[in-house]
């Protein structure tokens, strides 16, 4: 990268390079104090980025920490640091320092060490998903009172060691703006995590902390409850993949009763139980404010809503629930059935693997058109029958902002899709319909080939029709005829099942024909299918002509990337 000099015309000193890091860290320029602006000396002063005692003493730290003596000095660390984040393939953004999934080395840590000094202003620190930092945290946490203005911090997945729970539970007091930590995928931070966060004073600027899959204890979810009444400010908690809290649920649930700006509760596979349900929706009433929760795989949780979710009916601000692989009998889906539709923001809806509700249902997804603002839908594996899926598709009619509409691993819907497909002609907004495994049949693809003929579904860009190999080569041949209309298209999967394979028939001509007018799609699942070599030609004459960035998927059969150009 080129670089200039000038020189000083006054003294005739040389001025630092512009690095990298310089030119993206405008707003964390050096600048002198007043007092040192009356010094007559050109020497840059770097008293405030000086490291504390300790940090002195660490040896971790390179020597490239230690205040800074000259302008001449600066520019050469700077540019040392410049080659450091060019090493990595990243680039410094204004006040942001993203190291994300680096593979960052120890020898690398005393880098990032080596570049807070010159960075005083810094928000944003992400050093997540490098599995060789841990234990060497320390080295960085010791530096932390020069980036006092730290707004998000991201350690997750740093195979943290205890000494370094223990280290950053001591930083955390130097930078008092902090709004966000992340701590996720890193187990020791389980049974440590008062170390970590005991310093956290009333009136924590804190607004996301995100604790997934640290091995909590039930004693550490009881500490997170005695916490949250000092973050009123909390908008974002996540405390997913953490099995033993459901013991501790109770003092957890008595906590959010102060966060009252909650925005996101997640709480996925937290080893809830049915007294969890009711426990929750005592607070659920507190969290006026809150627009995502998520309770799902808590598969202990079935039977909690039979008559506990009087609450959740007060959420009026919600906007996604996520109850996948909860277990719910047919007493909680009648329950839901009077809270669901009241949920007026709801916008996305999982109830996915939920099998128990296939045939007690029909009422709860007959009520889903009072929704009109739902753009997500999965009920996937949910065994539904005759009656629920005929309640389902007249409901759809009613839903005008569907983009995301997940029926897969439905058997009723073979031989009666066209039910759901006389509905779906109305929407204008469907992107992603998902119907693997659904058992169709020849008729049910001629189905949604007429109707794409018709110009419908015409924002259609993920289509999933895999493991459905009751469908002939004539359906897929009048399927592919009619595939070109849906222009939007960039994925489409017709894999068939793993213990299963075929030759492809003619259809596959039909396939190729219509992709070359598809400037969109990427992806073509073909899992299992077998290309004779005349189609293998045809395939290789298609990469020839048209030189698309188009992945053929065929599984451990075959396979083809071919490279788009620009």
């Amino acid at each position: 990268m080129s670089q200039r000099r000038k020189k000083n015309s006054s003294d005739g000193e040389t001025k630092p390079r512009t690095s990298f890091v310089n030119k993206f860290f405008r707003s964390s320029k050096l600048r002198p104090t007043k007092a040192e602006s009356r010094k007559k000396s050109n020497d840059l002063e770097a008293a405030d980025f000086q490291p504390s005692d300790d940090a002195q003493k660490t040896e971790n730290i390179l020597d490239t920490a230690k205040p800074l003596t000259s302008e001449m000095e600066l520019g050469s660390r700077m540019e040392k640091n410049e080659q450091f984040l060019q090493k990595l393939g990243r680039k410094a953004v204004n006040k942001c320092l993203d190291l994300n999934n680096c593979g960052l080395t120890t020898a690398d840590v005393r880098e990032v060490v080596a570049l807070l000094p010159l960075l005083p202003d810094l928000e944003k620190l992400d050093i997540s998903w490098n599995d060789l930092i841990g234990g060497t945290l320390h080295s960085v946490t010791q530096q932390m009172h020069l980036v006092s203005k730290l707004k998000i911090l991201r350690l997750g997945s740093c195979r943290l060691t205890t000494d370094d729970v223990r280290a950053l539970g001591e930083a955390l007091e130097a930078i008092p703006e902090l709004e966000e930590l992340n701590l996720s995928w890193n187990s020791k931070v389980g049974g440590n995590l008062p170390l970590i966060l005991q310093k956290f004073q009333e009136g924590s600027k804190i607004q996301t902390l995100e604790l997934v899959d640290c091995d909590l204890t039930s004693e550490d979810g009881a500490f997170v409850g005695q916490l949250l009444p000092m973050m009123q400010n909390l908008e974002v908690l996540d405390l997913s993949i953490n099995r033993n809290i459901g013991g501790s649920l109770h003092s957890i649930a008595q906590g959010l009763k102060s966060t009252s700006n909650l925005k996101v509760l997640k709480l996925h596979s937290c080893g809830l139980s049915q007294k969890s349900v009711r426990i929750l929706d005592a607070a659920f009433r507190y969290l006026c404010e809150l627009r995502k929760l998520d309770l799902s795989c808590n598969k202990e949780l079935g039977g909690g809503f039979e008559d506990a979710s009087a609450q959740l009916a007060m959420l009026e601000h919600l906007e996604v629930l996520d109850l996948h692989q909860c277990s719910l009998t047919v007493d909680d889906v009648m329950s839901l059935t009077q809270v669901i539709p009241l949920l007026s923001s709801l916008q996305e809806l999982d109830l996915s693997a939920n099998k128990k509700m296939g045939g007690s249902s029909e009422n709860l997804l007959s009520r889903l058109r009072f929704l009109p603002a739902l753009k997500s839908l999965l009920i996937n594996n949910c065994a539904l029958q005759s009656e629920t899926f005929t309640a389902l598709a007249e409901a759809s009619a009613h839903l005008p902002a569907l983009e995301v509409f997940d029926l897969s691993w439905n058997k009723c819907i073979g031989g009666n899709l066209k039910l759901l497909l006389e509905t779906l002609k109305f929407s204008e907004s469907l992107q992603v319909l998902r119907l693997s495994s659904c058992s169709l049949v020849t008729e049910d693809v001629a189905v949604l080939a007429s109707l794409i003929q018709t110009g419908h579904l015409a924002k259609l860009r993920k289509l999933i029709l895999s493991y459905n190999d009751s469908i002939c080569d004539t359906g897929w041949a009048i399927f592919c005829q009619n595939m070109w209309f849906l222009k939007e298209l960039t994925e489409l999967d017709i894999s068939l099942r793993p213990s299963t394979s075929r030759d492809c028939g003619q259809w596959f001509r039909h396939l190729l024909c219509a992709v070359t007018t598809l400037p969109k799609i990427t992806e073509i699942g073909m899992k299992r299918w077998i290309l004779p070599a005349t189609q293998e030609e045809e395939l290789e004459r298609f990469h020839q002509d048209h030189r698309c960035g188009i992945h053929f998927d065929l599984g451990e059969f075959q396979e083809a990337d071919f490279p788009r150009l620009n």
